[in-house]
This record gives C-alpha cells, structure tokens and sequence, in this order.
C-alpha cells in the first residue's frame, strides 16, 4: 500500500515547523542579576523589563535581584562556578578580578556588529583592552557648600580653584565653635575616602594618578594633592579625627552645620534633606589647579553592566544592554534612581524640578565621569596602602614626596 503525502498535509507540517520555531524563539530566557531593583521605586525596572520584551519578541529577561553586598557575593560564586547570569550588573572594583577569571564577554566585537554608536555612552570601562562593563546610571561626587556659613563667613565668591577653596576653608573655619572648612574621612576601615576625598583633586584638573597602565603616584599630580590637602591640614581647615572618620559621620558633621564644605555623592542630596530640612546648601565641581580650563574629572561610583562570557545567549543579551543604554530608556531608569544617564544624551526629569540636581547636571555635562580605580585589581586594598602613607604625612611623619613613595612601592607590589 502507498501512503501518499497531500499538499494540504504539508501546509500543515509547515505551520507547525514555523509555530515550533516561533515557540523556540520564546524561550529564549535571559538571567540579569543585579541589586538595583531594591533600590528602584517598586515595580518599576520589572516594567522596562516587559517594554523591553514587547519591543523584542522571543525574549524573556528573569530579574535576580538582592541587596548590593548578596548581589557581589552571588556574582563571585556564578563567576568562579561558571554559572554566572547572562546579564550582570557590575561595580566597577569588581571587573578586575571577574576579567581575570574570564568570566565576562568582550563587548568590542559586539559593538562593531552592530554599528553601535560609542560617543554616545559616558564611558566603557576595559580591563586588558577588553570592553567588560558601561556604566548604566552613575552618582557623581560634587562638593557641597553650607550656603549660610559661607554667607557669614563672608565667602562670595564660591572656589573655583584650589587656591580659592584653602581661602574660602580658612574664613569658614571657627575653631572655638567647633565648626570647619573642610572633612576628610580617612577610616582604614572604609577606605573610599582615598578615592572620594583625595584622588578627587588630581581627576579634577584633568590629571591621573597613572601612568602607562602603571600606578604614578610620584609624579607631580599626586604629589601636588598631598602637598595642597597638607597646606589644608597645616591651616588647620579640616575637621578633627581624620584618621578614623567614615563617609557617614562626614556627612552627619555636613548635615549638623559642623563643616562649611564636603566632597559627597549626589546620593546622598535626598538623605542630607531628611536629616536637615532648614539646610540651605549648593553645590560646585571639585576645585582645580591654577590656570586649568580643560574639562573637570567628576570622581563616580556606578551601576555598571556586562554581559557573561559563558553565556549561551551574547547576541540577545548584547540587545539588553543596547536598550538601557539607549537614550529614552536610560533616561528613564535614571530618573527613577536619582542618578546621572550611561548615555550622554538622555536627560533625566529630575534636573528640571530639583535646583539641586539640575546644578549637578550642568556640572556633570561639562566635566567627564573619572575613577581610576575602576578596574584596577584590588581597588580597596590599594586604597588602604594610601590611605596609610597620607596618614602618616598628615601626622607629620613624613612628606608628600615620601607619602607617594612609600604609596608607589605598595601599589607596584600588586601590579
């Protein structure tokens, strides 16, 4: 007996093939870990998830989602396991370490593929000429003026220099009333103060702490900040306990009207409004040396983005990545997290109803976002062996020129 195929059957079969490979386009799933999503208003990175999914069909995006420190625990373990999410959100202390496990994808092939257009992203981090990470949302760290003591301290003129600022810290300073210029936070326990606090000054003017991939921490730049921020201790502008002050009691001296000027995450505007409402403050780009009229260094933290480089879905989760960079889009996550674009052409709602904010975008369009320590292998322990030296020079131990030596050795042994 002959069994004849009839061309309705094969209609049929078609149908299904092309209903089969649709259903398998569907099922394509991308795992995004990531500890924004508690940070974010409820709900609301779930839904540029699903715009996301409607504009490309046959994506599905998982959110794994935790607080920041399970989040860096949780992505240390995928990446020594290689299990790690297709989708990773980063910090970027921690691409050094990832990049040395191969654990994240090259998005330099991805990005000549698809034509994308990298003027338009505020940086792209590299690790060994590797692209790893772009920052999604960045919180830069202006510097923070208490408007009333300045105003009583006859201060008109807010420091555009390093010269101006010592000025304007010697007339905010009162002693006898417990109130000062300027606070530096150098707890060895947080060690951020290095970063924030000190290497703040040498990015400001446009200068680096590096050198050929190497640490340079004997060149004029830093050795120039040590010798200003000594002149800033020798006045005697800055807030006691340098040696064991944290970010936090920083901000507290700020808030309670015990330091006239601070160098502080934008994050921490909201925060700073909580704890004193009555406080009338402004903000200003980090000062800069004599006669500098480049563009500014903005010293960041961010929420970075990288792809895996076992993931078995680059191609879509490259997609991804393209879609929060994009300038709608990344303008609205910004917005919702109070933070500044990864695309330097998305402008978030805040920087038109908030003063605040809004000077801090006209400062963060005209400067570039700068941390060196973003990629550097072990960030925090470098930080710590500064930290140290520029203790023992700020107790009069040593000089700035010994500080960045005895700086220099300690970092070359890491390198």
């Amino acid at each position: 007996m002959t069994f004849r195929i009839q061309p309705a059957m094969l209609k049929i079969a078609a149908a299904a093939w092309l209903l089969g490979a649709t259903g398998a386009m569907a099922d394509t799933t991308l795992e995004f870990t990531q500890w924004w999503e508690p940070e974010l208003p409820a709900g609301s990175l779930r839904a540029i998830m699903n715009d996301f999914e409607a504009a490309n069909p046959g994506i599905k995006v998982t959110l794994v989602s935790g607080p920041y420190a399970t989040t860096r625990d949780q992505i240390s373990v995928g990446a020594a396991t290689g299990t790690l999410s297709d989708v990773v959100g980063l910090d970027g202390a921690w691409v050094n370490n990832l990049n040395a496990q191969n654990a994240l994808a090259d998005m330099n092939p991805m990005m000549d593929a698809s034509g994308f257009d990298k003027t338009q992203v505020a940086d792209i981090i590299k690790v060994d000429g590797k692209a790893v990470m772009f920052p999604v949302a960045s919180f830069v760290y202006p510097v923070f003026v208490n408007m009333d003591l300045a105003a009583q301290a006859g201060v008109t003129k807010l420091p555009s220099t390093r010269a101006e600022f010592l000025e304007a810290a010697k007339k905010m300073t009162h002693a006898d009333k417990n109130q000062y210029g300027w606070v530096l936070p150098l707890s060895l326990q947080t060690p951020s103060g290095v970063q924030n606090d000190l290497m703040s000054w040498v990015w400001a003017s446009g200068q680096s702490m590096m050198a050929d991939g190497k640490p340079a921490l004997e060149g004029k730049p830093v050795v120039d900040m040590l010798t200003f921020v000594k002149s800033l201790n020798d006045a005697g502008v800055i807030s006691p306990g340098i040696a064991t002050k944290t970010e936090q009691e920083k901000v507290e001296e700020f808030v309670n009207d015990r330091v006239g000027m601070m160098i502080d995450s934008l994050a921490h505007v909201n925060l700073i409004r909580k704890r004193n409402p009555k406080l009338n403050f402004d903000l200003i780009p980090v000062p800069v040396v004599e006669n500098y009229n480049g563009k500014r260094g903005l010293p960041y933290a961010s929420w970075g983005i990288g792809i895996s480089a076992g993931s078995k879905h680059q191609e879509e989760a490259w997609k991804l990545v393209q879609y929060l960079m994009s300038e709608k889009v990344n303008a609205k996550l910004v917005s919702l997290a109070n933070a500044f674009p990864g695309n330097v052409n998305a402008k978030p709602d805040f920087v038109t109803s908030d003063k605040a904010f809004g000077k801090a975008f006209e400062i963060f369009k005209t400067g570039y976002l700068a941390n060196e320590f973003t990629g550097l292998p072990v960030a925090e322990d470098l930080m710590t062996k500064f930290d140290v030296e520029a203790q023992k020079m700020l107790a009069g131990e040593q000089s700035p020129e010994q500080a960045s030596a005895n700086a220099q050795k300690g970092w070359m042994a890491k390198f």
